[in-house]
């Protein structure tokens, strides 16, 4: 039964609609070293949505840029390439990610709002530690749960089981999750990120994000995706059937060298950055 499940799983990751041409010509522009402002101003002007929310978020207080930001190439030299190739990709998957999921116990929107959350605690946590690419942190926040999208149905189908494991066998959701189903969302989100050729190391965090000790490519990044959902549903954003189930890995906190102290702090300037809607790219 479960080979059956993961055959349909896997079918319906094949299924899934690649990246839009744009986003792909976005990131493509973003990462070339040869690329300029001007060009990336010519790909984001042809989409009205991003145009208009790339202005909204220079022209925030977050920036504080002293004069109005009335062009795109003005916007993209104060946001940087990082920045908005992360509100391209944001904007990309808002749909897909704003979708009620009731194996989850997920409203609509619960698992986008609770995905930004977590995206804007990894990018504050990637700082915070020196992490090289904090946008990369960020995209790995954003998109940690996407597995979720496809797993829903099978969750929600085997809801009673899964929940008796929680509370009967004293597991986590995510451990039920893989013994009823013969994997998790962690791991099909994994062959998402395969399938719109991420990188690696982003493939990783999404697919590790739970289990950071089992990373190889770059364990930082993963514990860093790693402590902002645990971050994330320690604060009860959005939270749903899974989310009082997790807790800080002793690896990833080793990684990132912090101690449980430094938890406290980072969970008190997540409610700060939460609390200020300018954070929120979209």
């Amino acid at each position: 039964m479960k080979n059956i499940r993961l055959k349909h799983i896997i079918a319906k990751v094949k299924d899934m609609p690649i990246l839009p041409s744009r986003l792909n010509r976005i990131i493509a522009i973003t990462e070339d070293p040869d690329s300029t402002v001007g060009d990336l101003e010519k790909e984001i002007l042809l989409d009205q949505s991003l145009t208009s929310k790339i202005l909204r978020l220079a022209n925030s207080a977050h920036y504080g840029y002293p004069r109005k930001i009335n062009t795109i190439s003005q916007a993209t030299i104060l946001l940087g390439f990082q920045t908005i190739k992360s509100m391209a990709l944001a904007s990309a998957v808002n749909k897909m990610m704003s979708r009620e999921l009731r194996g989850y116990a997920l409203g609509e929107s619960d698992l986008w709002t609770q995905s930004q959350t977590c995206a804007i605690i990894s990018r504050y946590i990637a700082k915070d530690v020196g992490f090289d690419n904090p946008e990369e942190a960020y995209i790995g926040g954003l998109l940690r749960d996407i597995g979720k999208t496809i797993l829903n149905y099978y969750v929600e189908k085997e809801y009673n089981a899964i929940s008796n494991r929680v509370k009967f066998g004293k597991m986590s959701f995510l451990k039920a999750e893989e013994e009823i189903l013969g994997f998790n969302h962690a791991q099909i989100g994994e062959k998402i990120a395969e399938k719109w050729n991420f990188p690696e190391e982003l493939v990783e965090a999404i697919g590790l994000h739970h289990t950071p000790e089992k990373s190889t490519k770059n364990p930082t990044l993963v514990s860093i995706v790693h402590i902002a959902d645990s971050i994330t549903m320690m604060m009860g954003i959005s939270i749903g059937a899974d989310g009082l189930t997790y807790r800080f890995s002793p690896f990833a906190l080793q990684q990132l060298d912090y101690e449980p102290k430094d938890i406290e702090h980072l969970i008190s300037q997540s409610h700060d950055l939460i609390i200020d809607k300018d954070s929120f790219n979209l």
